[in-house]
């Protein structure tokens, strides 16, 4: 098959591929890439790109990475796929096996998904039919806080944010949950107890109906890029104890070291009854997630009846192969270094972004790094003018953020920060 990408190619993109968040109407220019090697992307035009959004967070070792390649070559010489109901197989129970000894103990029980979203899907039924099959069915409704995203699926988006966030066209259309304020206390900021009350009151008021929290710990993703406090975590899990409230945790983008932590509620160190884990899970080469929960979760549901969901391509062994060789990397501790290279170096070149007459923030936090602008960007004027610098960001909002995969060297990085920083001159 060719690689080549030709004019009559792009053509025809333009008019029949869909791409997302995109009109097909209104388009905007797309860059065609045709190859990828460690943090570089190569475009048909022969430029070359550092890319700082690791492909949407999940490419953390990089590009066509030699022990990566080599994991989902052998496993698709021997079974490409094969369905997980009745029958199960190697790749799956070593991936199970590394997962449970990751996380933290309390979790016991791990379903495969097959994207983030589904893992959120997943985690909300397990949450709803848990409290059915504890005989309490009136515990339906879920609680969470604003400036939230946890997915566009029907059942993850009634969670994301319904003023602020990138769903509320369809807000008549979803089941009506509650939404507490957003944390305001920032990741070093001294406790304010306030900061919480208003989640104690709502579950103190529906603890009756609500049936889970569900939280993104410490970092609240698309939905603002916003770091909060452990400790809202902390008093979160206390409050859903003392009110039998199963507590979810997203951690679709946090998962797998981005926080500086191998997972975000390690900062405030708890552990959820439900944990949503997805893109870095296979190293950013197959879509594949988990949702991972307690004994007492599965046993409850277990006891009255079978739980309710079964993806087709659930457990696909090929990317089952290769998120067990990912998390053989994470399990070598490397990363731990290369996100607190990857820290520093953003503070440090993002830093001057601050003075900017455009920007109204900047903030760094592991391998994150945000800076937040007075006003929304055009993506059509904008995305260009970071290619013609030789990176690849991709904002949306008020936001231009990066992630970038964990194996960015020093200078990759300054490249990286001294683009964003010219774009943002320009502004």
């Amino acid at each position: 098959m060719s690689t080549v990408i030709t004019a009559d190619d792009m053509r025809f993109d333009a008019e029949h591929i869909w791409h997302p968040y995109t009109s097909m109407v209104n388009r905007y220019e797309q860059f065609p890439v045709v190859s990828a090697e460690g943090v570089t992307l190569t475009l048909a035009d022969g430029r070359q790109l550092i890319d700082g959004m690791a492909s949407w967070w999940s490419t953390i070792h990089g590009y066509n990475h030699p022990h990566l390649n080599a994991a989902i070559q052998e496993q698709a010489s021997q079974m490409s796929h094969v369905m997980f109901g009745g029958l199960t197989h190697k790749p799956a129970i070593d991936l199970a096996r590394r997962l449970l000894k990751m996380v933290p103990d309390a979790l016991q029980q791990v379903f495969f998904a097959d994207s983030g979203s589904v893992s959120v899907e997943v985690a909300l039924k397990m949450a709803i039919q848990y409290w059915h099959s504890a005989g309490r069915p009136g515990k339906h409704r879920l609680l969470t806080v604003r400036n939230g995203y946890h997915g566009d699926t029907f059942g993850a988006m009634a969670t994301c944010d319904p003023v602020n966030g990138m769903h509320e066209l369809f807000t008549g259309m979803l089941p009506q949950h509650l939404f507490a304020p957003a944390p305001q206390c920032g990741y070093g900021d001294d406790w304010d107890e306030a900061d919480i009350s208003t989640l104690q009151q709502m579950l103190e008021t529906h603890h009756e109906e609500i049936a889970a929290l569900i939280l993104e710990p410490v970092v609240q993703g698309a939905g603002g890029m916003r770091f909060y406090s452990p400790h809202y975590v902390r008093r979160a899990r206390e409050l859903c104890d003392q009110y039998e409230v199963l507590l979810i945790l997203d951690e679709i983008a946090t998962g797998f070291g981005r926080t500086g932590r191998l997972f975000a509620c390690e900062h405030a160190g708890i552990a959820p009854d439900i944990l949503c884990l997805g893109k870095a899970l296979t190293g950013g080469y197959m879509t594949m997630a988990a949702t991972l929960c307690t004994q007492q979760v599965s046993d409850t549901i277990s006891q009255a009846g079978v739980f309710m969901h079964g993806p087709t391509f659930m457990a696909n062994p090929l990317a089952c192969s290769v998120a067990n060789a990912s998390l053989e990397i994470l399990e070598t501790g490397l990363w731990q270094t290369q996100v607190q290279a990857l820290e520093q170096g953003l503070q440090l070149g993002l830093e001057p972004c601050r003075t900017l007459p455009a920007v109204a923030d900047v903030r760094v936090l592991g391998a994150i790094g945000v800076v937040e602008l007075i006003d929304p960007v055009n993506m059509a004027e904008i995305q260009p003018q970071f290619v013609a610098q030789g990176i690849w960001v991709r904002p949306f909002g008020k936001l231009v953020y990066v992630m970038p995969p964990y194996i960015m060297d020093a200078g990759q990085l300054d490249h990286l920060m001294s683009g964003i920083y010219k774009v943002l001159s320009s502004l």
